[in-house]
């Protein structure tokens, strides 16, 4: 069915059909132990479109035993038939772009775009990480006598992967893809908002030619799925993305098992303008920074730390742009597709009336709202608050929503200080012309990823990760691989 008789259909009826609806285990489809459901909902019009299983303690002890299994095959699977295996998933992932990208936009809220951008990334994290399993070869060591000795790089065993309702096509990739490549079974607990691409993915993993066992998925709450899978002593890495207090909470779960953890947690990264940056450069620049995904992204530059010369020009252009940005239903394709749900609007309400109480200059939005086409949904006006001061809350707590935060420098001394001035140090962008301050702040600035003149520059060839509160470890990449190997030392003595 093309993409646009599904989306007529979707329209006409509310649903669409085949939607998986129970757990991925040992390679089919199966029903809680429980048999309760829960319902999904299209943010786009705050309705319910499919339900899918609601997991327990007993649904994750039954997918990490398959995991287990699943570890033996393919641990034992050759590096190059696992990269055929993630190759034909890349292929395969792109022939089903229509349906993945739909049912993305539908679960998500994210545009129909932006939902297509993340299943085409996501076949590329596939084909990147398929490169690489037939190379994660170990080193030979010179010990100074004739003993021979090497290293051999081992898959560390069964992961958990925690995937959240943001991205939760392209999260749930860039962290199997890897684990795949190394050897590595896996687990995936996606987003109770956002179920199905996950179990859209783990049953193309089969077609592929992916063993029975390796990929599981339970989906459900987290305190009833997520909490026993990261608890579980038979997982030995677990791959969070999410909140800093969740992220907290999941650092105490493992500690006792001393397993292996990635964490990918909140951001509030800053976009430095310079007085020599272009105007209009650093207006669109910012513009998509914090509106795409609706601001639903943890590295979003949701600060914009401006030099007091270029204030006046780059914001007149910004509200400008925002106030002409289309939000609607993701599935008409507009600039900015809806809030993933009900209680996230709601939170970011709060944070921007709070602002608004303590007198903070709202240029532009600052109201919770609905689709212009129908008054339905979870949707945010594009917001700017601005010249906020260092303290504030909107510029020290993640919103993580279309609200931008607005912060004016003189110096470069001063610029940095408010760069680094908050807990997160996950991403940052410069807009310069002077190479110089460009590589002297990319070196100073403390974050996981520094981009020059294009915010978004970069790509999955890039590690990803965040410093401090953001979180540790590296996604993406080849270090992205590093998480799901552990080196040994073998020595021959003669």
């Amino acid at each position: 069915m093309s993409v646009d008789a599904l989306i007529s259909t979707y329209f006409a009826n509310g649903r669409l059909s085949d939607l998986p609806r129970d757990h991925f285990i040992d390679g089919r489809l199966v029903p809680a132990e429980t048999g309760n459901r829960m319902e999904s909902f299209d943010p786009g019009r705050a309705t319910a479109f499919g339900d899918f299983a609601a997991g327990t303690a007993v649904d994750v002890d039954r997918a990490v035993s398959s995991a287990v299994a699943g570890f033996a095959i393919w641990r034992d699977t050759a590096p190059a038939t696992r990269c055929a295996v993630l190759m034909e998933a890349a292929r395969l992932m792109r022939a089903e772009a229509d349906w993945l990208a739909v049912i993305e936009s539908l679960d998500s809220g994210k545009t129909l775009a932006e939902a297509y951008g993340d299943v085409q990334g996501s076949a590329r994290l596939f084909e990147y990480y398929a490169g690489a399993a037939d190379k994660l070869d170990g080193r030979s060591v010179n010990l100074g006598n004739d003993n021979a000795a090497f290293t051999l790089r081992e898959p560390v065993g069964v992961t958990a992967h925690i995937v959240p309702w943001n991205y939760p096509t392209s999260t749930l990739v860039r962290g199997i893809a890897p684990a795949l490549a190394a050897g590595c079974s896996a687990v995936v607990k996606p987003a109770e908002t956002t179920p199905y691409t996950a179990l859209m993915i783990a049953e193309l993993l089969i077609r592929a030619g992916l063993p029975a066992g390796v990929v599981n998925v339970v989906t459900g709450t987290g305190p009833e799925a997520g909490a026993p899978l990261v608890r579980d002593p038979r997982v030995r890495h677990v791959t969070f993305t999410g909140s800093v207090q969740t992220g907290v909470g999941v650092m105490q779960a493992v500690a006792p098992n001393v397993t292996g953890l990635t964490l990918e947690l909140g951001g509030k990264s800053p976009l430095v303008a310079f007085a020599d940056a272009d105007a209009e450069k650093v207006a669109e620049g910012a513009l998509w920074a914090i509106f795409s995904n609706a601001g639903q992204i943890c590295s979003a530059g949701s600060r914009l730390v401006v030099h007091r010369d270029l204030h006046a020009q780059v914001l007149e252009r910004l509200v400008k742009k925002a106030t002409t940005l289309r939000f609607g239903h993701g599935l008409h394709n507009p600039d900015m597709g809806a809030l993933n749900s009900e209680r996230h609007q709601a939170a970011i309400s709060g944070h921007v009336e709070r602002a608004r109480a303590r007198g903070v200059e709202i240029l532009c939005g600052g109201q919770a709202t609905t689709d212009p086409a129908t008054g339905k949904g979870w949707f945010f006006e594009p917001t700017i608050l601005d010249a906020l001061s260092a303290d504030d809350p909107a510029i020290q707590q993640e919103i993580f929503g279309p609200v931008l935060g607005v912060q004016v420098f003189d110096d470069e001394d001063e610029a940095l200080a408010l760069a680094n001035g908050t807990e997160f140090a996950l991403a940052a962008g410069i807009y310069t012309k002077d190479i110089s301050t460009a590589l002297r702040m990319a070196r100073r600035i403390d974050a996981g990823q520094v981009t020059v003149n294009d915010y978004w520059a970069g790509g999955i060839e890039l590690p990803f990760g965040g410093n401090r509160k953001s979180g540790f470890g590296r996604e993406k990449g080849l270090e992205g691989v590093d998480a799901y190997t552990r080196a040994k030392a073998i020595t021959l003595a003669v």
